[in-house]
């Protein structure tokens, strides 16, 4: 029997590492991060680093990247043994991180940000006619829809994540590290970086990717090395590379079938149901219905106008037009006081800059929405709010933690505070934007099956998600925005499927996903 050989495979055997790290440790108070690591990465390979949050791949590439010191071990570049003592050592050495959660300086413009550190000068003036005509040729590479010229503060989150991209692209080394670069990104916007990454490696570059999506894994990956626990646990070769397997390597047993049961197939009531709501100039006049019991899913590329229409259901942005009704009484809903009120919970797509406290401990954080409720004259009745903190949490894996701080917890226990937070206050309906975003695929699976319940018990649910297995799996519904219009809707009670070619051309307005190239 004979076996095809990958091209990446003979690579290997006529070329010497770019980068390679060997018996690498790395200890914190308390913590073990990486015990006896090592990892290999050819010249124009991409290796996807996997492993569930806290099995060390951050930690890994935060030392490549200079902003951690090894406690053992060696770092070689081209074969020589390289020290890596900060961040511009990185840099001088070839070796460029782009990082899962964007550090800009919000007061700087696009331009500004992408050349910190490295400004164009003209003499003793800085070149900010060249550096912006640089920066909007990368920015128009990566699909981005600003400027150069915007001042960082104004854009949301996946807008920020392409500026650190761009940044980090710029300056092109030989070594590119990413870490959940398109975490916050939207399809097409995922599509453009995955251009991107084929012509850097075409060009010889070495790239480590991280990501919690085993389909982009899937699809990019020369090689896999799985970490667990900070160790090693395996390398798979190009035709070793199954969802399944990545997988079962990461978690140490085979994945949990998770299986939801569809939303019956009678007419149940609304609980929240949305007419005419716009604002000024994101939402057009939108009408669209809630059920009790569903999950709906809302759809979209970035921009679409997805966010700003949960914002205006919350009150956190001021409506031009419409009505909210919340089991079929209109509500004046003018502030996220008054969406409270009256049932609303909201869990954003930034939980760090919107949502969780990260000094507070886990009990702090679940129970502040119901501090009024459990107080008289100013003072807290602190036995039922501890009370309540174990009632909310002890069916998602949060018991006996209440004293943790939120900063200590991964990405998707955090998201599981949220959660308890407005679990706490029994709402009617639960807006959830990007629920899984940089969470692994433990913690994402913990989350649909809570999201079930929740279901389960009556609770109307709205999914925001650029995941499209996500809405597929997940949904009895799906609506699609456009340009801040809804532009269609999947219901499989109707004979429409709920499949991601379908909610693709429903998003761009292009017929044949293949067109999209």
């Amino acid at each position: 029997m004979t076996t095809q050989t990958h091209p990446q495979q003979v690579l290997e055997m006529n070329t010497v590492s770019m980068l390679e790290m060997d018996g690498v440790f790395k200890s914190f108070p308390g913590t073990q991060a990486l015990q006896n690591v090592s990892l290999k990465v050819q010249s124009g390979e991409v290796l996807a680093l996997m492993g569930l949050n806290g099995a060390g791949k951050s930690t890994l590439l935060k030392i490549l990247a200079g902003a951690y010191r090894v406690d053992q071990g060696n770092i070689r570049i081209n074969g020589i043994k390289t020290q890596i003592n900060s961040p511009l050592e990185a840099r001088a050495a070839g070796i460029n991180l782009i990082y899962q959660e964007p550090n800009l300086v919000s007061s700087l413009t696009v331009a500004e940000n992408i050349f910190m550190g490295c400004e164009l000068r003209r003499g003793l003036l800085l070149d900010s006619k060249t550096m912006n005509i640089q920066s909007e040729m990368m920015l128009e590479r990566l699909c981005a829809q600003f400027s150069s010229n915007t001042v960082v503060h104004e854009l949301c989150l996946a807008e920020r994540q392409l500026v650190e991209i761009a940044r980090a692209l710029m300056f092109k080394g030989r070594i590119l590290l990413m870490d959940e670069p398109t975490a916050a990104l939207s399809l097409i916007e995922t599509a453009a970086l995955f251009e991107v990454i084929a012509q850097l490696r075409s060009e010889g570059m070495a790239i480590v990717y991280t990501s919690h999506r085993i389909n982009e894994v899937y699809a990019l990956a020369d090689r896999v090395s799985v970490l667990r626990n900070g160790e090693n646990v395996g390398v798979l070769e190009p035709d070793e590379i199954y969802p399944d397997r990545i997988v079962e390597m990461m978690i140490g047993q085979k994945p949990e079938e998770f299986q939801r049961i569809p939303l019956p197939k009678l007419e149940l009531p609304a609980v929240l149901e949305l007419r005419n709501l716009s604002d000024t100039s994101k939402v057009s006049a939108t009408n669209l219905q809630v059920r009790a019991g569903e999950i709906l899913g809302l759809a979209g590329i970035l921009g679409a106008g997805q966010s700003e229409l949960f914002k205006l259901i919350f009150g956190a942005n001021r409506k031009t037009g419409g009505s909210v009704l919340i089991d079929g009484q209109t509500r004046a809903i003018n502030s996220p006081t008054d969406a409270i009120r009256y049932g609303i919970g909201y869990v954003p797509s930034n939980n760090q800059e919107q949502g969780i406290f990260l000094e507070m401990n886990a009990r702090d954080n679940v129970v502040l929405s119901i501090l009024r409720k459990h107080s008289l004259f100013g003072i807290l009745n602190h036995q039922a709010l501890d009370q309540a903190f174990v009632n909310v949490t002890q069916n998602i894996a949060l018991s006996n933690q209440e004293q943790t701080r939120a900063q200590d917890f991964s990405s998707g226990m955090q998201q599981k505070l949220l959660i308890a937070r407005w679990l706490a206050l029994k709402p009617r309906v639960l807006l959830l934007d990007e629920p899984t975003r940089g969470v692994d695929i433990e913690a994402k699976f913990e989350i649909y099956r809570i999201l079930a319940e929740l279901a389960e018990t009556g609770i109307g649910i709205v999914l925001i998600s650029s995941e499209l297995a996500e809405l597929e799996y997940l949904c009895d519904r799906v609506i699609v925005m456009r340009k801040g219009e809804i532009v269609g809707e999947l219901d499989p009670s109707k004979g429409e499927a709920i499949t991601q070619a379908q909610i693709m051309s429903l998003a761009t307005g292009v017929r044949s996903t293949t067109d999209l190239a």
